[in-house]
């Protein structure tokens, strides 16, 4: 049977007026008028095929069938409350599994000394760490969010950008000493550099060089990728 959502309303209008004692306040704590309140308990009592009160002049009060459904309904009305007030908190609290896809350096690097700190702040959270140089396909494996550098490659995901940060170029001081160094980003095509490969593509990463708005693009080469 398809569910009535107008008994609830008036399992909880009658709930009301159990709790104050007649219609007036009733009313008041749920902002309705004392017709309105009578109306919705009349409505109530045809659904059910039952009468639930006696109604006097001054008050009033359940009958026999109103004690045993209202005995029946009020825990039932206790546990929807309860529940409404969990996922008022849950919208508050962080908690579940959190389902990250992260490059390996940003985790070694960025992420791991942040881990224990932001466990800690997030007690109800589990945290699960794919940690890999592809994106794969977040959705098909259950992936909430993924961290990458560069630029995202088109899809439906939701991209934001997180932060900028600069690359920089450095050499040990023993291979400075053997073969000199560089003046200008463009001497380095003639040095032995190190090549990071792009996953999306399997080719080296371009290296660019940026000053005063202008990009110095070197292609550089290498032993070791």
């Amino acid at each position: 049977m398809a569910f009535d959502t107008r008994l609830l309303g008036g399992v909880g209008v009658l709930a009301a007026v159990v709790e104050t004692g007649n219609f007036v306040r009733a009313a008041e704590s749920l902002g309705l008028t004392p017709s309105g309140i009578s109306r919705a308990v009349a409505r109530l009592e045809t659904r059910l095929g039952v009468r639930l009160l006696d109604r006097t002049p001054r008050a009033v009060s359940l009958t026999d069938e109103g004690r045993r459904f209202h005995a029946q309904v009020a825990p039932l009305l206790a546990e929807l409350e309860n529940a409404a007030s969990e996922a008022g908190q849950s919208a508050q609290a962080v908690r579940g599994r959190l389902k990250v896809n992260v490059d390996p350096w940003f985790a070694r690097l960025v992420l791991a000394p942040r881990l224990s700190d932001f466990l800690a702040e997030h007690p109800k959270l589990s945290l699960e760490l794919a940690i890999r140089d592809t994106l794969g396909d977040l959705i098909a494996e259950g992936l909430d969010v993924a961290v990458r550098f560069g630029e995202p490659e088109p899809s439906s995901l939701i991209a934001r950008k997180l932060m900028e940060t600069r690359i920089l170029t450095c050499a040990a001081p023993s291979y400075l000493a053997r073969h000199g160094r560089p003046r200008h980003p463009r001497d380095l095509e003639r040095h032995e550099c190190l090549l990071f490969r792009d996953p999306a593509t399997g080719h080296p990463f371009a290296w660019e060089f940026h000053r005063a708005g202008r990009i110095v693009k070197v292609n550089v080469t290498g032993r070791l990728w």
